[in-house]
């Protein structure tokens, strides 16, 4: 696996019609997506912030801070206000696609 701050850093939108089982798929922001009524997203940055984008008043992108740190190879514990504390497991990950598995920490 690779350093969380390189291969994560960024941002990254869901990309629903790919999803698959128990998987969610995420993009980059400049993927050709269908339409669609605005897309969540999630955001890494080095310092150890995290952004959860929901979807807002008019399908407009709502920032939802948060914090990410690394838990184990390959997961890593996310806490925002809005969704608390999850484990994001990566599943696969390359600078076009990121698949994750996302589970509530007990």
């Amino acid at each position: 696996m690779t350093d969380p701050t390189t291969a994560l850093t960024g941002r990254w939108l869901h990309s629903f019609e790919e999803d698959h089982g128990d998987v969610t798929v995420y993009r980059p922001p400049d993927h050709d997506f269908p339409p669609a009524r605005g897309r969540r997203g999630i955001e890494f940055a080095p310092d150890g912030s995290f952004t959860e984008w929901a979807i807002g008043r008019g399908d407009a992108p709502q920032a939802v801070p948060g914090r990410w740190r690394t838990a184990a190879a390959g997961q890593f514990e996310v806490t925002t206000e809005r969704t608390g504390d999850r484990v994001l497991e990566v599943v696969h990950q390359d600078p076009e696609r990121l698949e994750v598995r996302w589970r509530t920490t007990s």
